[in-house]
């Protein structure tokens, strides 16, 4: 993953202010799965398989970098922060421990599976304890696209949460996927049941951490099930008042990159009350996605992260999007990077795009205080030619303390 541009002149070093994890190696990354646990006889899989486990395991997994050992962690995570580095230091999944199952999740059809609550204390004992040695209280969930394996989440979980300075707690969120082309359908249907976990960690740890906001970062196909599981908690908190909701669904910033949700259900959603939990909900889209365009032609439907055939909108939906300011779309296709490959992978493929991803997580501002620009055609959000030093001249507006 390229340096995010916030990065790039080097006047701003995520590690000085917070460097709570130390300089010996990268830190564990904290995760939650649904998937199956592989039997030792399953040679296909070394932790957890493509198969819905029904329950949510939680655990920790270590992770290293993948080779030349005479590179120190240190030397590394320096050299990551270049924008124009040579190096490249792959990082693997050495270990895993799980806890256990979420109480919570086990459900009365789940024969054999003990309900304890232990896995969930110590999973909330080690979200504190990285809040405690960090300056922010929030945890940050990454939830992973099709066609990976359960190592995938956590590593890009990993090289997340180095370029957030380690701030916070991360957890990767891990949901049954096969690493096949032909399995899309399948795996898309299993983020219909991976959304009620989603869910019910969401609340478990507004209940119990000392998190004050939790925030989501949603790839590809894994945003079928961040809409779904907002969307629930929405009408779930009907009846609760605003104060309530805070108080009870710790919610943070909602981030839906390459969404592969269909654009229609997407916005039921939010008509229907999944705009009242998060602070903001921020779709980013793109008019090179080629990935969605094979999704949209699949399903006969329009993809959230698409831009194409939207059409201009008439009034009443145009002041819809100009008065709802939690909602936030944001146009890609002019991001430096972001049609690498098949324009589908720009949330790390693009470092205007991680950049922008990272101000708002990290500092909490505004897109017009992270150097993007208002469409005049449309209600959106855009990369301006300029944006690499109008984000700057933005976060020393905004943060002047980031800069010495």
């Amino acid at each position: 993953m390229p340096a995010p541009d916030v990065y790039a002149d080097g006047s701003i070093d995520p590690f000085i202010d917070n460097d709570p994890i130390g300089r010996e190696s990268p830190p564990d990354v904290l995760f939650a799965t649904d998937r199956a646990p592989a039997s030792p006889e399953d040679s296909r899989y070394q932790y957890y398989t493509n198969r819905r486990g029904h329950v949510l395991r939680l655990g920790i997994s270590h992770v290293d970098m993948g080779h030349d050992e005479s590179i120190t962690w240190e030397q590394a995570r320096r050299v990551s922060l270049l924008k124009s580095r040579t190096e490249d230091y792959p990082l693997r999944v050495t270990s895993v421990e799980e806890f256990g199952p979420l109480a919570r999740t086990i459900r009365p059809f789940d024969e054999g599976i003990e309900a304890n609550e232990d896995p969930g204390r110590r999973f909330v004992t080690e979200i504190d304890r990285r809040l405690a040695r960090s300056s922010s209280n929030d945890v940050f969930i990454y939830v992973h696209g099709y066609k990976v394996d359960f190592e995938n989440p956590v590593l890009v979980a990993s090289e997340l949460w180095h370029f957030l300075g380690y701030n916070g707690a991360f957890i990767a969120f891990s949901w049954p996927t096969t690493a096949k082309t032909l399995a899309y359908i399948s795996d898309v249907e299993n983020t219909i049941a991976s959304a009620r976990a989603l869910r019910q960690l969401i609340v478990f740890i507004s209940e119990h951490s000392r998190a004050e906001r939790i925030h989501i970062v949603g790839y590809s196909a894994g945003t079928r099930l961040v809409g779904r599981a907002v969307a629930d908690l929405g009408l779930l908190a009907y009846g609760l008042s605003d104060d309530e909701l805070r108080e009870r669904i710790r919610l943070g910033h909602v981030i839906l990159t390459g969404s592969d949700v269909d654009r229609a259900a997407l916005g039921g959603y939010i008509l229907d009350g999944a705009l009242r939990l998060p602070a903001s909900i921020t779709v980013y889209a793109s008019a090179t996605d080629k990935a969605l365009g094979l999704s949209s032609l699949v399903f006969g439907r329009h993809r959230t992260g698409q831009l194409q055939d939207i059409g201009v909108p008439g009034p009443s939906a145009r002041a819809f999007f100009e008065n709802t300011t939690g909602l936030r779309i944001i146009d890609v296709s002019h991001a430096e990077g972001s049609a690498t490959g098949n324009g589908h992978a720009y949330f790390r493929a693009s470092p205007w795009v991680s950049s922008d991803i990272l101000m708002t997580l990290l500092y909490d501002l505004p897109p017009e205080e992270r150097g993007l620009a208002w469409s005049e055609d449309l209600p959106i959000w855009t990369f301006p030619d300029d944006y690499a030093q109008r984000s700057r001249d933005a976060l020393r507006t905004s943060k002047p303390e980031l800069f010495p």
